[in-house]
C-alpha cells in the first residue's frame, strides 16, 4: 500500500518536531530550524519524497494564510496611507535592483531573456520568512517594519508581471504588452470585487455565524474565507497570496478580526512550517559544494546590494539611516517567488545550466541566512548610528496636551502609569482630587485612555511636555516610574522651574536615596504592594486628606488582600507572566457595540466569574460606575474594563462581544 503524501508529511513534521524543540533549546529562530529540517531531509530521506511538487502547493497555503493575517492588520485606509512607500520605495527597490543585476547578467555572458529573468528572480524578499519573524519580535508596526511591508506588498504585485512576462520571453516576446495589460485589469476588478464584498457580504457572514455561537461554524467560515480568495486569485492567474491579504485587509476593521486571527493560526503556523521545511528541500549540497565560490559571492553580493539601495531609497524620502539600514537587511534576501520564476524559466531553458543552479542556491541561502540577520544585525545596526544620532526622540502634539489639561486646576501630575502610578491614580480618583498621568509606552496609553482614564502619551524628562499638563499650576508631582537616571533628571529640570513644588519619587529600593534628595525629591518611597500604599499616604497627606481617612482606606485595601491594587494596563513592554510562569493579573478597556451580546445584560447576569474575571468599573461617556452594581443594565457604547489574567480576559472579551459559552473556572 501506498500511502504517498501522509508518509512525507509525517516525516517532515516528526522531524521538525524534534529539531525546532532543539532550536528553542539553544535560543536560535524557528525559521533557520524549519530551513535546517529541509535540507537535513533532502540529504538523509533520498528517494522518499517522490512528489516534492505536492508538498510545496500544500505549502504555499502557508504564505496565504500568513498574507490573510497581514491583511487583517492593515486597513484600507492605512494601506491608502502608505501608497507613497508601496508604490514609491517599492518601485524604487524593485526597479533599481533589476536593473543592476540585468546589467550585471549581461557583462557575465547570459542573454538578454536570461538576465532578465535572473534580475527578477533576484529582487524579490521572501514574505514569508520576513513577515514571521517581524512578528515574532513584534515590529510589523514599528517604522521599519512598515516600510518592510510596503516592499513586499509592491514586491507581491511586480511578481506577477514577472510571471507573465516569462513565457512571453521565451517565446520572443510576442504579445508581452497585451499579457500585462489584461493582468493589470484583472488585479484591478479583483481588488474593486473585494473590497465591495469585504465591506457588505463579510461582515454580515461572520455576524450570522457569530450569533449562532458554533466554534466549528467560525473556524469553517475563516478557512472557506481564505481559501476561496485565494483560488479565486489564482483562477484569475494573480498571486493567491496577494488575493488572502486583500481579503484580509478588507476585513481588518471589522470587530471580529481577532477572533478570526486567533482561528486561523494554527493552521498558518503549521503550513508555514511545512512551507520553509519544502525550501530547505531543494538545497542541493553537492551542487553547493561544487559551486560554492560562485554561490556564496552571489549570495553575499545581492544581499549587500540590497541593503544599500534600500537604504539609500529610504534616506531620499527622507527616512533616518538607522531605519534605513534595518528595512534594507530585513529585505536582502530572496524570496519564494524568485524561485517561482525560475522553477518556470527553467522550463523554457532561459538559463545557462550554471545559472540556473547557482542563483536558486543563492536565494535560498540568503533566505537561510534572514533569521540570523533579523536578530543580531539588527541591535548591530542600531549601536553604529545610536551615537550619531543627535535628533531628539519625538515629542506628542504638546498642543493637544495643553488643551487636554487646560481645565484641570492645580493637578497631581503623575509620571509614568505603570502599577504604581495606576495604584495612585486610583486612590486620587476615590477622593476626586484631579490628576495627569504621562507616560512613554503608547501601548498602555491606548489601554488606559480606552478606559477613560486621564492618562497622556510623552516623555516626563522633557520639560515643554510638563508645562504642556500643568506643571506651573501642580499641586504635587509624583515619579512613579522605577528608572533611577530617569527620576533624577526628572527632578533637576522641574526644580528649576517649581522649587517650591512637593515631587514624591519611588524606587525599587533604597539605592541612591541620598542622590534624588539632593535632586529635590521631597519624599523617596520603595518598591512593593505595601510600598504602593506607603507612597499613597504620602500623596493623600500632603494633599490635605483627614488622617484618620488614610487610616481607613489603607485598611480597607489591606482587608480585601490589596485587590484595588491587583492589575492594571500591560503596556509594549509589559512582563504577562511572573518568576514562576503564572500570568500576571491585567486591566483591559472592552468597548460594547451595537450587537455585542452583552448589550441589554444586567452585570449581575454576566457570570465572568466563571473563568475569575473581576468587572472593575464601567464608563458610560462621562459617568463611571466603579465599581457596577450588579443590577446596572449594559448599553451601547459602554466601556467595560475588566481585570484577570490575560487568557481569562480574553476569554471574557468573546464572550461580552460574541457571547461564547465561558468554562467553569
Amino acid at each position: 500500500m501506498d500511502h504517498g503524501i501522509f508518509l512525507e508529511l509525517l516525516i517532515i513534521l516528526s522531524a521538525s518536531l524534534a529539531v525546532i524543540a532543539l532550536f528553542n533549546r539553544l535560543g536560535l529562530p524557528p525559521t533557520l530550524g524549519y530551513l535546517g529540517t529541509g535540507l537535513l531531509l533532502g540529504q538523509l530521506a533520498d528517494g522518499v519524497f517522490h512528489d516534492p511538487e505536492a508538498i510545496q502547493h500544500l505549502a504555499e497555503f502557508g504564505v496565504v494564510f500568513l498574507l490573510f493575517s497581514l491583511g487583517l492588520e492593515f486597513s484600507l485606509a492605512r494601506m491608502i496611507a502608505m501608497r507613497r512607500f508601496v508604490f514609491g520605495l517599492g518601485a524604487s527597490q524593485v526597479g533599481i535592483t533589476v536593473l543592476l543585476l540585468f546589467v550585471g547578467a549581461l557583462l557575465l555572458g547570459l542573454s538578454a531573456a536570461g538576465a532578465f529573468v535572473a534580475a527578477g528572480a533576484l529582487a524579490f524578499s521572501s514574505t514569508a520568512i520576513v513577515i514571521k519573524e517581524l512578528a515574532a519580535k513584534r515590529q510589523l508596526h514599528v517604522r521599519f517594519g512598515q516600510l518592510t511591508i510596503a516592499v513586499l506588498l509592491f514586491q507581491d504585485l511586480a511578481a506577477v508581471l514577472f510571471l507573465v512576462a516569462v513565457p512571453a520571453l521565451a517565446g520572443g516576446g510576442e504579445g508581452l504588452a497585451l499579457s500585462l495589460g489584461v493582468m493589470l485589469l484583472k488585479a484591478v476588478v479583483l481588488f474593486v470585487v473585494l473590497l465591495g464584498v469585504g465591506a457588505t457580504v463579510l461582515p454580515r457572514l461572520f455576524q450570522e455565524v457569530a450569533r449562532m455561537r458554533s466554534e466549528e461554524l467560525f473556524v469553517l467560515a475563516a478557512l472557506v474565507v481564505v481559501l476561496l480568495t485565494a483560488g479565486l486569485t489564482a483562477a484569475l492567474g494573480l498571486s493567491m497570496a496577494l488575493g488572502a491579504f486583500l481579503a484580509g485587509m478588507t476585513l481588518g476593521e471589522s470587530r471580529y478580526r481577532h477572533q478570526i486571527e486567533a482561528e486561523i493560526r494554527p493552521f498558518r503556523d503549521v503550513l508555514l512550517g511545512i512551507f520553509f521545511v519544502s525550501i530547505g528541500l531543494l538545497v542541493d549540497l553537492s551542487l553547493l559544494v561544487e559551486h560554492v565560490g560562485l554561490i556564496v559571492l552571489l549570495t553575499l553580493g545581492l544581499m549587500a546590494l540590497k541593503v544599500a539601495l534600500v537604504a539609500a531609497a529610504t534616506r531620499l524620502l527622507g527616512e533616518s539611516l538607522d531605519t534605513g539600514l534595518r528595512a534594507g537587511i530585513a529585505l536582502s534576501q530572496g524570496g519564494e517567488f524568485g524561485l517561482a520564476i525560475l522553477a518556470l524559466a527553467g522550463r523554457h531553458a532561459l538559463l545557462p545550466p550554471v545559472a540556473a543552479a547557482a542563483v536558486p542556491a543563492a536565494i535560498i541561502l540568503s533566505m537561510a541566512l534572514t533569521p540570523v540577520l533579523l536578530r543580531y544585525g539588527l541591535p548591530l545596526v542600531s549601536r553604529l548610528t545610536g551615537p550619531r544620532q543627535s535628533a531628539p526622540p519625538p515629542t506628542p502634539n504638546v498642543d493637544a496636551l495643553r488643551e487636554h489639561a487646560a481645565e484641570l486646576e492645580a493637578p497631581v501630575i503623575i509620571c509614568g502609569y505603570g502599577r504604581v502610578g495606576q495604584a495612585v491614580g486610583r486612590f486620587l480618583k476615590q477622593e476626586e482630587i484631579p490628576s495627569v498621568a504621562l507616560d512613554a509606552d503608547p501601548v498602555r496609553i491606548q489601554e488606559a485612555a480606552g478606559a477613560g482614564e486621564n492618562a497622556y502619551f510623552g516623555d516626563c524628562r522633557n520639560l515643554t511636555v510638563l508645562k504642556a499638563v500643568g506643571l506651573e499650576r501642580a499641586r504635587l508631582l509624583v515619579v512613579a516610574f522605577n528608572d533611577h537616571h530617569a527620576a533624577q533628571t526628572v527632578l533637576e529640570r522641574v526644580r528649576n522651574v517649581r522649587a517650591d513644588l512637593p515631587i514624591l519619587v519611588r524606587t525599587a529600593d533604597d539605592t541612591g536615596l541620598a542622590g534624588l534628595r539632593a535632586a529635590g525629591a521631597t519624599e523617596v518611597v520603595p518598591e512593593t504592594l505595601e510600598g504602593s500604599l506607603m507612597l499613597i499616604s504620602h500623596v493623600l497627606t500632603m494633599l490635605g486628606v483627614p488622617a484618620w481617612r488614610i487610616r481607613d482606606r489603607v485598611q480597607a485595601v489591606r482587608a480585601a488582600r490589596y485587590q484595588l491594587l491587583h492589575g492594571y494596563y500591560h503596556g509594549e513592554r509589559s512582563r504577562v507572566i511572573d518568576e514562576q510562569g503564572r500570568p500576571l493579573e491585567a486591566l483591559h478597556a472592552v468597548t460594547l457595540p451595537d450587537d455585542a451580546w452583552a448589550v441589554g445584560k444586567r452585570v449581575g447576569e454576566l457570570g465572568l466569574e466563571m473563568v475569575e474575571v473581576n468587572l472593575q468599573a464601567v464608563r458610560r461617556e462621562k459617568t463611571a460606575f466603579d465599581p457596577p452594581q450588579a443590577d446596572l443594565t449594559l448599553v451601547e457604547g459602554d466601556v467595560l474594563v475588566l481585570r484577570g489574567g490575560t487568557p481569562q480576559i480574553e476569554q471574557a472579551e468573546r464572550h461580552l462581544l460574541l457571547g461564547e459559552v465561558l468554562p467553569a473556572a
